[in-house]
């Protein structure tokens, strides 16, 4: 699985940078992010939802939101 290491980024640029790394890839490819924003929690999921990628899951642990995401 790729990593995308976003931490100590503040919005909007998590979900910026995201978008520009899932266009590198191939549908099914997943990719695991990691963030510090609080704001990306949410805004990740929404994301999701309005590109069509997959959010498989999200976890929070010590202020790091790590985010897995299936392109479509």
């Amino acid at each position: 699985m790729l990593e995308l290491d976003l931490k100590n980024l503040n919005c909007p640029l998590p979900v910026l940078k995201t978008k520009k790394f899932l266009s590198s890839l191939a549908g099914g490819e997943q990719v695991k992010i990691m963030s510090t924003d609080p704001a990306s929690l949410f805004d990740l999921q929404d994301f999701c939802k309005k590109t069509g990628h997959k959010l498989i899951n999200q976890t929070q642990n010590d202020g790091i939101i790590t985010t897995i995401i299936e392109h479509r």
